[in-house]
């Protein structure tokens, strides 16, 4: 356990230091790089993160540090607060328009491991209040983590499950391998009804038609002709958005590494099919996500994992109708996002939440036709990419300084690299 000293000069590791020295810094205890200019083996067996070390790296990335402040205005509403943002729950990692879809799945030497912060109920929520208050932001996220399995993550060292560059040291013995998730039907979802509120007649600018049966709602005013949205269009930027999102938890994961003095690295190159469970009937378990198949796809389609990360979509639910029920209710149902008896990061919180108008039967419905068109022509949602969205990976090591001595220039890694064995696990490699 680290000692409050330490824990407080981490809480005030310079920013720029931590982004000028970042570094992928590959060979952590107990690696081997077998052959080549650069061969080495490690001396010294593998030393796994400690408890501290791995909720430190869990709150860089997906911490709840306060409320989000969502998107405070549009033109659809002029006097009204904005309908867009799906949660309030502000956390390390931005996501767009405060839809919060993002968890983190991890695997280390005790098995594989799943946390979700994006729903946390706000009324435990308050702001970050400084260094005292790590105690408590700690706890909230280490009180969630589920165990999937007692083993780790069963990822064949080779092709196709793993890039060759990476053979040598992706989840090797003592890393830990973090993998950040999004649910892309959520995020189509909230692009479509920001879409939708705004006028726009969402395109299939495939067939060149409208998604749907969307002529009743031209009549009644909801949608306008002459405003086009391509669902091409739409669904690539759920996906940019999701990439973008993981990529910045990532990103906050591997500053703080530098900060701490643990090598690694946020690398791509792994399977996510792999990853996820897609070949479990060939004794590759993974993490056990249900897929769905269909002659159509080259490739299963990831869905979500039963009971703690489920989408807005079948197998879910029977048909996307449901799942924009369900939409809708996250947003204006009983602890939803503008519930007006749930608090906020307003003074006036009441006034701001109820104020805003719950979406029409009308509004609904378009919701439900487009959402259930793109399913019926593709037999997913999103029809464009998968519906769990894993783009990348960060891996954490105790860094082998030994190796970057022997083969790099003096600055190779920085002085909490060179003196984080020392300092957080008394001294020797592979001691506690």
């Amino acid at each position: 356990m680290a000692s409050p000293d330490l824990l407080h000069e981490l809480f005030h590791y310079p920013l720029f230091e931590a982004m000028l020295g970042r570094r992928a810094r590959r060979f952590g205890l107990g690696m081997e790089i077998p052959s080549g200019p650069l061969a080495y083996r490690s001396r010294h067996a593998p030393l796994p993160l400690s408890t501290l070390e791995r909720d430190l790296l869990l709150l860089a990335g997906t911490g709840v540090s306060g409320w989000s402040f969502g998107v405070p205005h549009g033109p659809d509403r002029p006097d009204e607060h904005a309908h867009y943002s799906l949660r309030y729950t502000g956390r390390t990692a931005p996501t767009a328009g405060g839809f919060g879809t993002p968890a983190l799945l991890f695997t280390d030497d005790d098995g594989i491991h799943f946390l979700n912060t994006r729903d946390i109920p706000p009324e435990g929520m308050r702001e970050y209040r400084g260094e005292d208050d790590m105690a408590r932001l700690l706890a909230l996220m280490r009180d969630r983590v589920e165990t999937l399995s007692p083993r780790r993550l069963d990822l064949p060292a080779a092709p196709p499950h793993m890039l060759e560059p990476n053979l040598w040291m992706a989840n090797a013995p003592g890393s830990t391998l973090f993998m950040p998730i999004g649910d892309a039907s959520e995020q189509v979802l909230a692009l479509l009804a920001m879409a939708i509120g705004n006028g726009n007649t969402p395109m299939d600018d495939e067939l060149g038609r409208p998604a749907g049966d969307l002529a009743p709602f031209q009549r009644s005013g909801l949608l306008r002709e002459e405003k086009r949205v391509p669902l091409s269009v739409l669904q690539q930027m759920a996906y940019e958005g999701n990439c973008a999102e993981l990529a910045m938890m990532g990103h906050n994961m591997v500053l703080t590494m530098q900060a701490m003095g643990l090598g690694g690295l946020y690398f791509n190159g792994l399977n996510r099919w792999s990853i996820l469970g897609a070949f479990a009937d060939q004794g590759i378990a993974g993490a056990g996500f249900r897929f769905q198949r269909d002659a159509r796809w080259t490739l299963p389609n990831p869905v979500g994992l039963d009971g703690l990360y489920e989408s807005l979509c079948p197998p879910y639910y029977p048909d996307m109708h449901t799942a924009v029920a369900a939409f809708v209710a996250r947003k204006f149902g009983p602890g939803g996002a503008y519930d007006a008896t749930t608090p906020g990061p307003w003074r006036r919180s009441r006034e701001v939440k109820g104020g805003v108008t719950p979406y029409s039967e009308e509004f609904v419905a378009c919701l439900g036709e487009v959402a259930q068109y793109i399913h019926d022509k593709h037999g997913k949602f999103p029809g464009t990419f998968t519906t769990i969205v894993l783009p990348g990976f960060v891996q954490a090591v105790h860094l082998d300084t030994d190796f970057y001595d022997r083969h790099y220039h003096p600055g190779a890694y920085l002085a909490s690299h060179a003196e984080h064995l020392r300092r957080w696990h008394s001294g020797e490699p592979g001691g506690a």
